[in-house]
């Protein structure tokens, strides 16, 4: 890997962690905000090994979808997934009142993990070097 996308793939499991501190600590949406941007930077990790790069959430999360998941590399439901996260994060980072609940950052962390495993995995198999 290169040096850059290294760090986004340590960022993204850095990111998974950080998620396990804060739904220790109740704070569901700063949760739900970590796991999107784990799965964000694995996402990214992929597209610039692939010599890609975007500026936006967006054009990471359509690129994603239209490079890889409608390409049958990764199943529809981690498009799915990584849209759901964008979603609630966008929620849980702007809304004045707190609406992430308990069973909602859960939920979130169990398919961040999932998501960026599979993306880990990926890598793996096409002989990235993993550190």
């Amino acid at each position: 890997m290169f040096e850059r996308d290294r760090f986004t793939h340590k960022k993204a499991q850095k990111y998974l962690r950080s998620a396990d501190i804060l739904i220790r600590e109740d704070d569901y949406e700063s949760c739900i905000s970590r796991v999107y941007y784990a799965m964000f930077y694995a996402v990214q990790a992929i597209l610039l090994l692939n010599n890609m790069s975007f500026s936006s959430h967006k054009s990471v999360i359509s690129s994603f979808g239209e490079l890889f998941v409608k390409k049958g590399i990764f199943p529809k439901e981690m498009g799915r997934e990584l849209n759901r996260a964008f979603e609630k994060r966008q929620i849980g980072d702007y809304a004045i009142d707190s609406v992430i609940s308990e069973e909602d950052a859960k939920d979130m962390l169990i398919g961040g993990r999932v998501f960026v495993n599979t993306i880990i995995q990926y890598l793996k198999q096409k002989d990235f070097t993993i550190n």
